[in-house]
């Protein structure tokens, strides 16, 4: 739980950080174009603080860290969000400055994608084994509210 609360609180810190960036480099270069910046800081609210406080929310209802996909899920999901932040902040900052952005920077911020989504994954396997009792890989559901 605690760790779901440092991840969210991290978060929301890093995202309103990344708002007052992207609003005081744009006005000191007077830029007034399309950037990736504009995006970071609704990427770390929303992926970062509400997946993170909804977490919160299912570990205190239903446990969720008692799936054994509960770490896969939370490591994943972090190292996407890392990943896909970082490279629009590099992206943006580039494009702000007037450099071009190569296509490894896309790259890399598609496997931050690809972990985001293998996150989510995990982690609505994770909340299957915990609240309807399946365990992976298995098509039974073992309560009777289904």
């Amino acid at each position: 739980m605690k760790k779901l609360f440092y991840s969210a609180f991290a978060y929301t810190i890093i995202g309103l950080l990344s708002g007052l960036y992207y609003r005081e480099l744009t006005k000191a270069q007077d830029f007034a174009g399309e950037t990736q910046l504009a995006v970071v800081h609704t990427h770390l609210l929303v992926l970062g603080t509400l997946v993170f406080l909804l977490a919160m929310v299912l570990e205190r209802s239903f446990g969720i860290s008692r799936s054994k996909l509960f770490n896969w899920f939370f490591w994943l999901f972090s190292a996407g969000l890392v990943l896909t932040v970082g490279m629009l902040v590099v992206h943006g900052t580039m494009t702000v400055m007037g450099a071009e952005a190569g296509a490894a920077i896309a790259g890399i911020a598609g496997i931050g994608h690809i972990l985001l989504t293998a996150g989510f994954v995990i982690f609505f396997l994770a909340l299957r084994s915990v609240a309807f009792g399946v365990k992976s890989g298995s098509t039974n559901v073992v309560t009777a509210d289904a």
